[in-house]
């Protein structure tokens, strides 16, 4: 397994164990609490050398299940690891005699404006090209990803929106359920050579309906602030041309970029016969709901989620 580490690999390592396999982690780092059950080898994916020797050992695996992903989405973190890593991965699964690649991939790839995005897309089109069963799943928005506005408005502030706040709509996933759904890909042969599209458990939700619902939840009057949805787009644009002449900035614009794209597309399946985003046409699966979520957090029986590099709010 790759990526075990990060909060949906913790996760699906976990759900792993759980299902009765036997699981070997390659970390780059020791975590400062290991997870029971699961082996963990230190190997550098992207080092073919350390992969083979310290990771596969020349030894016989069933199969390779991938939560890893770069941590910042920037175009040089994006093709090192989204993948020439995973390349390197999939290179050294053939040898071990894997017979099956779990890749955990994401929805947005769909309509692919940046790096990260093109550098998943170049490593799902060679796996499947590969002659390895595989099962690439691409969810939608984490409950992690949207949960960073839960102290804002506990502490009475504003919720913040992208115009209305109906821009975009999601079928949130939490970690117990998209962990339960890759392992799944093991065993179930209607998710085998497929591309998966999943969500969790409906109706598809708004921003302005997320924050109605943290209203709701916590007692505080509803108030919300509009940020116009071309205001990161007008910063990508301008930090781009500075980067001309100072090119550390590109760094801050390819940030403005992603934040622009996931403030402006849904994270739902895009029908291609209309080119909208259609909530009907994107699966669900699990149980656990965004508001189960918030009221775990805010009852503190669950702890804040760590959103990491690609933070919008």
């Amino acid at each position: 397994m790759l990526g075990a580490t990060g909060t949906i690999g913790r996760a699906t390592a976990a759900a792993l164990i759980e299902a009765g396999h036997d699981v070997v982690a390659m970390v780059r780092r020791q975590p400062a609490e290991p997870i029971p059950g699961v082996t963990m080898r230190r190997a550098d994916p992207a080092d073919p050398v350390s992969l083979a020797r310290d990771g596969f050992a020349n030894e016989a695996f069933d199969a390779v299940v991938s939560c890893m992903a770069s941590r910042t989405g920037l175009p040089r973190d994006a093709w090192a690891i989204d993948h020439k890593a995973h390349s390197h991965v999939l290179a050294a699964a053939r040898k071990a005699g894997a017979a099956h690649f779990v890749l955990l991939s994401a929805i947005c790839v769909q309509k692919p404006r940046l790096a990260f995005q093109r550098a998943k897309l170049a490593f799902e089109t060679e796996l499947v090209a590969s002659g390895l069963r595989y099962s690439i799943v691409r969810p939608t928005a984490f409950f992690k990803s949207l949960s960073g506005q839960i102290e804002r408005v506990r502490g009475g502030k504003p919720f913040l929106l992208f115009g209305d706040g109906t821009l975009t709509a999601c079928k949130p996933i939490s970690n117990r359920d998209l962990a339960a759904y890759l392992v799944g890909c093991l065993t179930d042969p209607d998710r085998w050579n497929k591309v998966l599209s999943i969500g969790g458990p409906g109706p598809a939700i708004t921003p302005r309906e997320q924050g109605e619902a943290l209203f709701a939840l916590t007692g505080v009057e509803a108030k919300f602030r509009s940020v116009p949805p071309g205001f990161l787009a007008g910063i990508a644009s301008a930090l781009g041309l500075a980067a001309r002449v100072v090119p550390p900035l590109a760094t801050k614009a390819e940030l403005a970029r992603i934040g622009h794209y996931y403030a402006t597309e849904s994270m739902l399946v895009l029908d291609p016969a209309t080119g909208r985003y259609d909530a009907a046409l994107t699966p669900e699966t699990g149980t656990d709901t965004l508001l189960d979520h918030y009221r775990a957090v805010l009852c503190g029986e669950a702890a804040a989620d760590e959103r990491g590099d690609h933070a919008v709010f």
